[in-house]
């Protein structure tokens, strides 16, 4: 890799690090008795393990505070918490307190932007002291109730039963978080992940949005879906920056957007950051020639996959070229972030390698495919 390539993967890598530092963390408090599987759902929910054992520092008797570096969410989880008549104002006043005390302190990345309270559906039954806490919840953060480990009709009745009570909140969802083993042959797969994030990001304000999207692990689609919406705005850049044309070998105007670019992406799927896996797709689509994205290497390379625009006369790039090229980068990088994340989430690796000749040819594929005109 050329010194110039090297500079723009450690500005993709630093660019990143930057938005990272820069994201207002959403805020979650979670809610339940012991033993409900609080920490299934986290995990099961979140990228990074959040909830292993030692990760969280206690905040109230019975709240802790979860949260790691380069994710964007703090977690509020009530530890070791059992309802009981004498102790249950106790409760209820703790953590309404501690709601109050982050809001009164008006620094809005510490407010609570949401509540999971969560019941056993296996008990079939939930107490008076909770729905007392519930409302008191829920006058000030919106509470969505999860009916964790849910299984088999008699967990369906005892949502139906719950939706029936007409409780203060948000959402009701059921949830089995992991795979439930019935017998060696018979297995229960996990559900309901998917319904807890759409409803979560629901009722989040719009500024810790993005935030929540990269700390989740379990709606891969919404990443492409968030990734692919802030593209459209450096694919715009791109178009102004190449509306009065220059020469090819002057393309290296355009760099920096398509750098800004792909470190939002990177920021908005969360994957661990690896230089080396940047390198390799900075490689693939830079060519090994001393080129970066643009200059020499689209007279020589990425122009030629462009029906009609390699011809062009007098070697000009034009705003419509910048923007095909922005454009087909944006959508090959996104859906190799996406099966990277996919990979990760997993617990698999695709080798950077693997990863490089992924990237090369979603791009030359990309560019071979007709664009609209764009309209901005």
């Amino acid at each position: 890799m050329t010194g110039a390539d090297s500079n723009i993967v450690e500005e993709i890598f630093n660019r990143t690090k930057e938005d990272l530092k820069k994201m207002m963390p959403v805020n979650i408090m979670i809610i339940g008795k012991t033993g409900i599987g609080k920490s299934t759902l986290i995990n099961s929910v979140f990228r990074e393990n959040l909830a292993e054992t030692g990760i969280g520092r206690p905040v109230t008797q019975h709240l802790r505070k979860i949260s790691k570096e380069d994710v964007p969410i703090c977690l509020y989880d009530t530890k070791g918490l059992e309802l009981k008549s004498e102790t249950q104002e106790e409760i209820k006043d703790e953590i309404n307190n501690k709601i109050n005390e982050l809001y009164l302190a008006r620094n809005e990345k510490d407010y609570i932007h949401a509540i999971w309270y969560c019941v056993n559906a296996n008990s079939n039954r939930i107490e008076d002291l909770e729905i007392d806490l519930i409302n008191s919840f829920a006058s000030n953060v919106p509470v969505i109730l999860v009916l964790t480990q849910t299984i088999g009709k008699s967990g369906l009745a005892f949502q139906k039963k719950i939706e029936e009570m007409n409780l203060n909140v948000r959402a009701i969802q059921a949830v089995l978080a992991e795979p439930y083993e019935v017998s060696s042959d018979i297995v229960i797969p996990a559900h309901g992940l998917l319904g807890i994030v759409g409803k979560t990001y629901e009722v989040l304000p719009e500024g810790v949005r993005k935030s929540f999207i990269n700390a989740q692990k379990v709606d891969i689609d919404k990443k492409v879906k968030e990734a692919r919406n802030w593209s459209t705005g450096y694919i715009a850049g791109s178009f102004g920056a190449g509306f009065t044309p220059v020469p090819f070998a002057q393309a290296t105007v355009i760099v920096p957007i398509q750098i800004g670019m792909l470190a939002h992406i990177t920021t908005i799927f969360g994957i661990s950051l690896d230089k080396s896996l940047i390198s390799g797709i900075v490689a693939s689509i830079g060519g090994s020639g001393g080129a970066t994205f643009l200059g020499r290497y689209i007279v020589g390379n990425l122009l030629k996959f462009i029906p009609g625009i390699g011809t062009l006369a007098g070697g000009l790039i034009t705003g419509t070229v910048a923007s095909i090229l922005t454009t087909s980068l944006a959508m090959s990088y996104i859906e190799v972030m996406r099966k990277v994340a996919i990979a990760e989430y997993e617990g698999k690796r695709i080798s950077n390698q693997d990863i490089a000749i992924m990237m090369k040819s979603m791009y030359e594929e990309n560019l071979k495919r007709p664009k609209p005109e764009p309209v901005f």
